[in-house]
């Protein structure tokens, strides 16, 4: 009873850490505006290291839960979040726990974020942006628009997906894992 009371306050601690961070965006220059940078992922990377994928996926899942409540996207952009999220996590977690490592966990990181890109190009070309059309009547035109005012090569979905969707995801990817390499055995400590 200890030790699974133990995992979810670790959880909600992480996640709640997650949430915080989630509101701490900032734009990326060369990208749509609607493309924000944020860390959230940080402490899920962190939980999934040091408590597995499924904690992990957890600290994903209710950092996007508990901001959903100041949502502008009717719930959308979460879930982007959440799957985008879990294509990063989920892997890297997978691949840190064959080797607990610096060489396991720089595997794994790039793993996540190969697995985050590939994840997004094809979750919003397919999925998130036919939804936002749906949902939200946001014309993919108005999306291929704010993408070329940023980058003028997108000129159609596709080049959104390739100039746009790819790089934010790579970059995303590589700064969340940096940062994660510099903190994660100076935190682990406390997870364990």
């Amino acid at each position: 009873m200890h030790t699974k009371l133990a995992y979810t306050i670790r959880i909600a601690i992480l996640a709640s850490v997650a949430a915080i961070l989630m509101v701490l965006e900032s734009p990326v220059l060369f990208m749509p505006g609607f493309l924000k940078l944020d860390f959230s992922e940080i402490p899920a990377i962190i939980g999934a290291f040091a408590l597995g994928p499924l904690a992990g996926c957890l600290i994903v899942l209710l950092k996007n839960l508990i901001h959903v409540s100041s949502t502008q996207t009717a719930g959308i952009g979460e879930m982007a979040n959440f799957l985008v999220g879990t294509f990063l996590v989920v892997p890297a977690a997978f691949v840190y726990k064959l080797r607990k490592n610096r060489t396991g966990a720089m595997a794994a990181l790039v793993t996540g974020t190969l697995s985050m890109t590939l994840a997004a190009a094809v979750l919003n070309y397919w999925v998130l942006i036919p939804l936002y059309q749906v949902a939200l009547k946001f014309p993919p035109e108005a999306i291929v628009n704010m993408g070329r005012a940023a980058n003028p090569l997108i000129v159609d979905l596709k080049t959104f997906i390739v100039f746009a969707i790819i790089p934010f995801n790579l970059f995303k990817g590589i700064i969340v894992s940096t940062i994660t390499m510099m903190v994660y055995k100076k935190v682990s400590s406390v997870l364990h």
